[in-house]
């Protein structure tokens, strides 16, 4: 054997309970209360006479010995070997004590279980030695003869044994199970990303490529008509086109914020609002801010696009229903959740009302995209302005 066999622990996996079956379950704890039972009848039936006292003394050494093991497979699960040694010493020193007092069944008992789990939890350099004291006490205070004796200290060595290779067994096949199901999530994982690199190509191939050729030909469009004289007609078209380049630039621009969410590569959500506010123009007053509190921390890649697709639809209503009013957004990082807030000071002229279930097709989008969360999306007239509330899980 290796160094390491005489050193290592037997894993986790093997010192607990995990992969064993239903029956094998309920057979160890039949086992164990049919000890406990023996046990208990070995102590009240050594001298009925006695009762009282004695009968109590050998309940609680009983009570005692059981906690005691309870405490040594806790101990070897946690691989703290000068305790779990401590314990198993002070149960074999407790038989000694029943052998003393004229419980020998239970001293037997006692010190078999201590030899068969001291080679099936402990590394063998100590399982050995505290399998032979085991035995040895056993040996010494039994009255069989030497040949029996001899095949009882084989069986149970042998017992233990066993026991420790099923137990590394079961430990090995629930690590390569857990191995393969990580394998597995790790494939998924990856087709997952594949498939997504591969819609991003297609979306840039596709989207990205014409919005640029569009941005392009508006552009010359633009400057061919600077070049006619002054009308009302040419302005008129002009202002349109110069429209028309603006939302194709918004429409490119969010493009690649779907391109870079589809990588995996979106800048922080922080970041992305204060774009946002600089790049909303004449749309909003002047002084417009970002307020961010809490942790920083990266967000999950739904919850990140939600506060980015609600900040939008915000932002774009108050263009669109309040033109020039003061904006506040304040993302806020809390412990399992992030905020945001879109509170603007509102107009003396709307061009139309929200209500507060939010009558815009795209605060209703928002809402059920919180929802499929497990989130809460709020909308409605507040003070003189209109708030927006959002809140998902991070």
């Amino acid at each position: 054997m290796t160094q390491e066999t005489w050193l290592g622990w037997p894993s986790p996996e093997a010192l607990s309970r995990v992969g064993l079956t239903r029956a094998r379950r309920n057979l160890a704890w039949g086992i164990r209360a049919l000890v406990f039972g023996a046990l208990l009848w070995s102590t009240f039936s050594k001298d009925r006479a006695a009762g009282g006292w004695a009968w109590v003394a050998g309940f609680g050494l009983v009570v005692g010995c059981v906690l005691l093991a309870r405490v040594f497979f806790r101990l070897t699960y946690e691989h703290r070997l000068w305790p779990s040694v401590v314990s198993l010493l002070l149960v074999m020193g407790a038989a000694a004590g029943a052998r003393a007092a004229g419980w020998p069944v239970l001293a037997l008992v006692l010190w078999c279980g201590c030899a068969v789990t001291a080679l099936e939890r402990l590394p063998l350099a100590a399982a050995v030695p505290c399998t032979a004291v085991a035995l040895g006490a056993y040996t010494v205070a039994g009255d069989d003869n030497w040949l029996t004796a001899a095949v009882t200290v084989a069986g149970l060595g042998l017992a233990g044994y066993v026991l420790r290779l099923d137990a590394e067994a079961r430990g090995t096949a629930q690590r390569l199970l857990a191995q393969e199901r990580a394998a597995r999530a790790a494939e998924a994982e990856s087709a997952a990303l594949d498939e997504r690199a591969r819609i991003a190509r297609e979306i840039h191939d596709v989207l990205a490529h014409s919005l640029s050729a569009q941005l392009v030909h508006l552009e010359a469009a633009r400057l061919l008509i600077e070049r006619e004289p002054p009308g009302e007609f040419r302005d008129t078209v002009l202002e349109r086109v110069v429209a028309a380049r603006g939302m194709a630039r918004e429409g490119l621009a969010e493009t690649r914020q779907a391109l870079s969410a589809l990588r995996g590569e979106m800048s922080p959500v922080e970041d992305f609002l204060r774009t946002l506010i600089e790049g909303a123009g004449d749309g909003l007053a002047a002084g417009a801010r970002v307020q961010v509190e809490g942790e920083r921390r990266p967000l999950r890649a739904e919850a990140s696009q939600t506060v980015r697709r609600v900040a939008q639809e915000a932002l774009t209503n108050v263009r669109k229903h309040a033109p020039g009013a003061a904006v506040a957004v304040r993302l806020e990082y809390l412990a399992d959740e992030v905020a945001l807030e879109v509170r603007d000071s509102g107009a003396r002229e709307r061009a139309g009302e929200l209500t507060v279930s939010g009558c815009g097709y795209g605060l209703l989008g928002m809402r059920e995209r919180a929802e499929l969360l497990g989130g809460t999306l709020e909308a409605g007239p507040e003070e003189e302005g209109f708030v927006v509330r959002l809140r998902v899980p991070a």
